[in-house]
């Protein structure tokens, strides 16, 4: 069979028992590369609180810091996957990595929140090259089904490893010294991975029949910038204002003028043929809607103990470890799993546990400070996520041909990762609505003196509850904080619900869209991995 890098080999006996050369080392670099680029995305979460005491930032501004990381992964990851292809993945993750280590030197030493959200998109910008490149690096060296979804297990694993570890790296800087100490950390790490990656990994690239669609990029960044900005700000300039609303209208158009130029395209971004695979389909959608119910759920979470209840950074971290461990430490259970249980059952089986966590949450009193009501709920929605990352990726893999698998796999992490940038930005949206809408109400039937009422009004029109919930207790309009509080707890545990929902939504169409799709059989031991015989890309198997 002839290699990526165009040599020839004849397979024996045990080809299909052998692994490529290779192989370890591409999947150590690939694995240090997802986890670098998961802890430059998670780590803000542990943090809020800090950086709203430290920068006196507000509510938009505390989701625009993860929103920036979001919106510049999911802008642009389209295109790193062509450079992927074109170039190589092992340079392209080199290259993503020292992206990150310059926006976590920019983020170390931001004055201002504004130099924080550019520290947040060099980082995004980054791991926007690490994720696609990472994934593809090793589904290239796998070799069948069951390698292939030892590999995908161990690499989801270490994304959520990444974020599991973040909130504890931010919570003891917090304690020796500075929030921005935690940055560091993640300098040297991503210096790690460039090393690892050029040292290690195993090139690998499908340049055959790729272009960079400089259209399509433009058409597909301006629409879902402009449309997130929209989302975004609408809480707190108003839906009905003109910016907001233009906002959304031409960010709808460049959308749709994406998808016609995608169709038209001799070199795609994104080749729409990838949707006529039913499994990848239904793949794509439920990964942009629970995905928006699981990052949801962890911002909704950090907001909850850090901006409202102003908790510890160190305790903040306990319900993270529950959220990201699980896919880390059950890597040896799904990558069985994957290979064992059709794809229908353990999506459904992993949003219906996303579900049951995120109602629960919403159940909780945010004036109890304990992290015991926490446990339950987030191992749930862990557990859930865990089942349900790995199970999208193996899905969208082993549907499509191999010399598709850079477009796939760049394909389904943006949707991935769309649905990551949509879930702070929806659960923001709401929780802030609802809790400036709470607030205001029961602030005009409050008892307060004259001084504070008028006080608490003002700053709650200029910055919402959080920045009334967060004043020192001698300051004006200090007496509303506990009227602030309660309308936060309204509006989060509405998020909580909204994450509910859209899990069980994702859980439902699962159910419906994948009937009768289970995982592919082991492919023949001569065969490449993911391709039939005549050279056909081996799709699931119907049950």
């Amino acid at each position: 069979m002839t290699l990526n890098n165009g040599t020839t080999t004849s397979p024996g006996p045990s080809a299909g028992a052998a692994r490529q050369p290779g192989y370890a080392g591409t999947l150590a670099a690939a694995s240090c590369a997802v986890f670098v680029a998961q802890l430059a995305n998670a780590l803000p979460a542990s943090l809020n609180g800090l950086f709203q005491q430290d920068l006196g930032t507000h509510g938009s501004q505390l989701t625009w810091i993860t929103a920036a990381f979001m919106i510049a992964v999911v802008v642009f990851e389209f295109t790193f996957g062509v450079l992927g292809d074109l170039f190589g993945r092992r340079r392209l993750i080199a290259a993503g990595a020292a992206m990150v280590v310059a926006g976590s030197l920019v983020s170390s030493l931001a004055p201002t929140v504004q130099t924080l959200w550019a520290g947040a998109a060099l980082n995004g910008l980054g791991a926007g090259a690490m994720f696609p490149g990472s994934l593809t690096m090793i589904a290239d060296v796998a070799r069948g089904a069951r390698e292939r979804a030892r590999a995908i297990a161990l690499w989801s694993g270490f994304l959520s490893a990444g974020a599991a570890v973040s909130p504890l790296i931010g919570g003891v800087f917090a304690k020796i010294g500075s929030w921005r100490g935690s940055y560091t950390v993640l300098v040297a790490l991503a210096l790690a991975s460039v090393l690892l990656s050029l040292t290690l990994a195993k090139e690998s690239r499908a340049a055959e029949g790729r272009r960079l669609d400089v259209p399509g990029q433009i058409t597909f960044a301006l629409g879902l910038i402009l449309v997130l900005y929209a989302a975004v700000e609408g809480p707190g300039k108003g839906w009905g204002e003109p910016d907001i609303i233009g906002a959304f209208a031409v960010g709808a158009c460049f959308l749709v003028a994406f998808v016609l130029i995608e169709r038209r395209a001799d070199s795609p971004i994104l080749n729409l043929t990838l949707f006529k695979d039913r499994a990848f389909t239904v793949g794509s959608i439920v990964a942009v809607i629970g995905m928006i119910a699981f990052l949801g759920a962890c911002f909704t979470t950090s907001m909850w103990l850090g901006p409202v209840q102003h908790q510890d950074p160190l305790r903040v971290a306990v319900p993270f470890l529950l959220l990201q461990g699980p896919a880390f430490v059950l890597i040896p259970v799904v990558s069985r799993l994957l290979h064992k249980v059709a794809p229908n059952w353990l999506l459904t089986t992993g949003f219906l546990l996303m579900a049951a966590g995120s109602f629960l949450c919403a159940r909780l009193d945010v004036a109890d400070t304990s992290l015991t009501p926490f446990v339950l709920p987030t191992l749930l929605i862990g557990i859930g996520f865990a089942l349900g990352v790995s199970s999208i990726t193996a899905v969208a893999l082993n549907s499509v041909p191999g010399r598709l698998a850079g477009m796939a796999s760049a394909t389904t992490n943006m949707l991935r990762d769309l649905g990551f940038a949509l879930g702070p930005v929806v659960v923001g949206a709401v929780a802030l609505s609802r809790a400036g809408d709470a607030f205001s109400s029961k602030l005009a039937g409050a008892d307060l003196p004259p001084d504070q009422l008028g006080a608490a009004t003002e700053i709650g029109r200029a910055a919402g509850p959080i920045a009334v919930n967060s004043l020192p207790p001698d300051a004006p309009g200090s007496a509303a904080r506990s009227i602030a509080l309660d309308a936060l707890g309204s509006g989060y545990g509405l998020a909580y619900t909204v994450c509910a929902v859209a899990a069980l939504v994702a859980a439902i169409v699962t159910v419906v869209g994948m009937a009768g799709v289970r995982a592919p059989r082991e492919p023949d031991t001569e065969r490449p991995a993911g391709k039939a015989p005549g050279g056909r890309p081996q799709a699931p198997t119907a049950v």
